[in-house]
């Protein structure tokens, strides 16, 4: 059963990016240490192919240090891949936790994925599961798929298919095709009864928001 691994790319939020019209005045915010214009300024830069990454990353920098959550995790994505700076991935990681300490689920989600597969840190699948289930109880579907996974091989919990069940199918809601098919693969070695209890724990979480999936 493929375990998706993948680290999340560069991410804007809920802020709007500024237009090519507006580099000026958002550079002029940015200069006045404006932590919104500081982290738009690092987006710009880092959709554009005229302006090397050093710039996006210099202004990540200085909205990360001011702790916009976004920024930190968007400077974490720059270490882990070598993006306008060397590629270094304790760095990275620092970063990353910096976000996800803030709640910020693709950081969790990212760290999931270094204590899973070790990089950057001990393997620690328990650590692994924190911080999926952390950004899983966000709705982000790969968290959900991760630990659903980690449910069904017993890494880092209880093997437990009725919560592998119910995490692979909140993140098929979401259109994860590989949870689906997973779904498929363990449903003949499951009863009838599992199946149901499954399904109503997946029900529950989700009609909670997150709130009561235990």
């Amino acid at each position: 059963m493929r375990f998706i691994v993948t680290l999340t790319a560069f991410l804007a939020c809920h802020i709007a990016v500024a237009s090519e019209y507006d580099v000026h005045p958002t550079f002029e915010l940015a200069k006045q240490g404006n932590v919104e214009a500081q982290y738009n300024l690092g987006m710009m830069y880092a959709k554009s192919d005229d302006v090397p990454k050093t710039e996006a990353v210099k202004w990540f920098r200085k909205a990360a240090g001011q702790g916009h959550a976004t920024a930190q995790h968007n400077l974490g994505v720059a270490y882990s891949r070598g993006l306008g700076v060397p590629e270094n991935y304790a760095e990275a990681l620092k970063w990353f936790r910096k976000a996800a300490d803030q709640g910020y689920a693709m950081s969790q989600y990212d760290l999931g994925v270094a204590y899973d597969t070790g990089r950057g840190v001990p393997e620690n699948d328990a650590e692994a599961v924190k911080w999926f289930r952390k950004a899983a109880d966000q709705g982000l579907a790969n968290a959900q798929y991760n630990l659903g996974h980690m449910y069904n091989s017993g890494e880092g919990v209880p093997e437990n298919n009725i919560r592998a069940y119910a995490w692979w199918s909140m993140a098929k809601t979401q259109g994860n095709a590989i949870a689906a098919n997973n779904i498929d693969i363990i449903k003949p070695d499951m009863t009838t009864q599992q199946i149901a209890d499954g399904q109503a724990l997946a029900t529950k979480c989700y009609e909670s928001n997150y709130k009561d999936c235990d």
